[in-house]
C-alpha cells in the first residue's frame, strides 16, 4: 500500500503549490513529526501507515500497521517525543449501534401496527436496508470489547514497537490528545453514556496508569446521574492540553475549559454552548498559546454531520477566553457554498478540523467537499481568507471529502482525504 505519490492536479486552488499526491485510501487523522507522516486510516484491514515526507515531493513509505482485528478501526494517531498512541474504535459504530434498537423499534411497531412488523418495516424505522438485519444482529450477538488505544516505540519509525494496548470500554477510544507524560483520551467506559476524558500517566509507556476522568455531568449513570438528553448527543469529542487546561469540544454540549492543574481532580472552570441555534455539533475546541492583536484567542470549529437545507453549515468560531468564566464570541468565519464546485455535488460540505497547533495567526482548515481553507486571524474580529486548496475528486467519489490537515516545521502542509489521498503542498502566502 505504497501508494502513487506524483504532483496533484487540483481544478480550484489559489496562493498553494502542490508538491505531491498519494493515492491511498482515506484516513481520519494526519500527524508529522520528525520528517515523518503518521497516518490514521478510517477502515480495515489498513490501521496506520508511516511515510518518510523529509523529501516532500517524494514520500515514501516506512511502516504499516493493521488494527488488532476486522472489526476495528484505528483512524486517528499522536506522536511525541518517541512515542506514538493510535486509538482503536469499533468500525461502523453507528450502525452497528442500531443493532442494540432492533428489539425496542420491533416491540413499537407491533403496538402501533397491531401485528408483528416485517423486516421491511423494522429496517425503514431503523434506517437500514432489509438485508442489514442479518449484520445487526451478528454484530450485537458478537458484541465488542477490543476498544481502547495502543502506545508504540518509534525511536525508529521505520519499525514501530509495541508497547501496550490499554482496553478501555464501550466503542473505545476516538480522538485523542498527548504529550511525552500523559495522554489526554475521549473514550467510552463502562457506567457513563459516550465519551468522557479519561488521563493516563505514560511515565512508564509500558503500564499506562489511568490517573484521572472527567465528564458531563449526567453522563456517569452507574453513579446515579440522570441523562438529560437522548443517546450520546452530550459527549467528549476529544480534549486538548493547553497550559493547565484542557480544551474539550463537547458535541451537542458545545465547549468546556477544565483545569488540571491538579491533574487527578480536573475541574470545569468554564464553558460556551450554542445549541441551540446553530445546528451543528462542536467538533475541536483550542486555545492559541500566545495572543493575537492583544487578545487571549481560542478557536472552535464545528463538524458538518447532517446538514439541513436552510441551516448554516458547519464553521470555525474565533472566542475571547481571558476570562474562563465568561467566554464570549468576538467573530466567525464561513464558506459559502459557490466557493467550491462540490458544494452540491455530493459528500458533505463544511467545517470539520483544523491543525492542532498555533501557526502564527493562520489557521489551516479542512471544509470536507470545500478543501482546505487557511485562514488569517491578525484581526479576531474580521477573519481573511488568504489561500485555498480543493482537490480533484478521487476516482469514484463525486467530490473531495478533506478530513485533516497538519503543518511541519518547514512550512510544508499536508491534507488528508477522508475517501481517498494525500496531498502534500506549499502555502505562497
Amino acid at each position: 500500500m505504497s501508494g502513487t505519490a506524483s504532483p496533484a492536479g487540483p481544478l480550484h486552488s489559489a496562493n498553494i503549490t502542490p508538491l505531491a499526491r498519494l493515492d491511498i485510501p482515506g484516513g481520519g487523522e494526519v500527524v508529522v513529526h520528525k520528517g515523518h507522516a503518521f497516518i490514521g486510516h478510517m477502515s480495515p484491514p489498513l490501521g496506520t501507515s508511516i511515510y518518510d515526507v523529509r523529501d516532500p515531493k517524494a514520500p515514501r513509505l516506512v511502516a504499516s500497521l493493521p488494527p488488532p482485528d476486522g472489526y476495528s478501526h484505528t483512524h486517528k494517531v499522536k506522536v511525541a517525543g518517541d512515542l506514538m498512541i493510535t486509538n482503536v474504535e469499533r468500525h461502523r459504530r453507528h450502525f452497528y449501534r442500531k443493532g442494540e434498537r432492533i428489539e425496542t423499534v420491533t416491540g413499537e411497531l407491533a403496538a402501533r401496527l397491531g401485528r408483528a412488523p416485517g423486516a421491511g418495516e423494522v429496517a425503514a424505522a431503523l434506517g437500514v436496508a432489509p438485508g442489514d438485519l442479518d449484520d445487526l444482529r451478528a454484530g450485537l450477538a458478537r458484541g465488542y470489547s477490543d476498544g481502547g488505544f495502543r502506545v508504540w516505540d518509534i525511536a525508529d519509525p521505520a519499525k514501530p514497537r509495541e508497547l501496550a494496548y490499554v482496553k478501555t470500554g464501550g466503542i473505545g477510544v476516538h480522538r485523542f490528545d498527548m504529550d511525552e507524560r500523559y495522554a489526554y483520551i475521549s473514550t467510552e467506559m463502562e457506567g457513563y453514556v459516550g465519551n468522557i476524558l479519561v488521563i493516563y500517566d505514560l511515565a512508564d509507556p509500558s503500564h499506562p496508569r489511568e490517573v484521572s476522568r472527567w465528564h458531563l455531568p449526567g453522563q456517569h449513570v452507574a453513579g446515579g446521574e440522570t441523562l438529560g438528553w437522548s443517546g450520546q448527543r452530550h459527549r467528549l469529542h476529544h480534549a486538548l492540553r493547553v497550559g493547565d487546561v484542557m480544551w474539550a469540544s463537547c458535541w451537542y454540549a458545545g465547549a468546556y475549559a477544565i483545569d488540571i492543574s491538579d491533574i487527578a481532580h480536573p475541574r470545569t472552570v468554564g464553558s460556551f454552548n450554542y445549541h441551540p441555534p446553530y445546528p451543528e455539533p462542536t467538533h475541536t475546541f483550542f486555545r492559541l498559546a500566545q495572543p493575537i492583536a492583544g487578545r487571549q484567542i481560542a478557536l472552535v470549529i464545528d463538524e458538518e454531520h447532517e446538514h439541513i437545507p436552510g441551516q448554516p453549515h458547519a464553521f470555525l468560531w474565533v472566542l475571547d477566553v481571558a476570562d474562563l468564566g465568561r467566554i464570549t464570541p468576538i467573530s466567525t468565519f464561513h464558506v459559502g457554498e459557490s466557493a467550491s464546485p462540490y458544494a452540491t455535488t455530493g459528500g458533505r460540505f463544511g467545517a470539520h478540523q483544523f491543525q492542532e497547533r498555533q501557526i502564527g495567526s493562520l489557521v489551516f482548515a479542512t471544509w470536507f467537499s470545500g478543501g482546505l481553507r487557511v485562514i488569517d486571524l491578525a484581526d479576531p474580529e474580521l477573519p481573511v481568507e488568504r489561500a485555498y486548496f480543493i482537490p480533484a475528486p478521487a476516482p469514484g467519489h463525486a467530490a473531495p471529502q478533506s478530513n485533516d490537515v497538519d503543518v511541519d516545521e518547514r512550512g510544508i502542509v499536508y491534507l488528508l482525504d477522508r475517501d481517498r489521498g494525500l496531498d502534500i503542498l506549499r502555502f505562497e502566502g
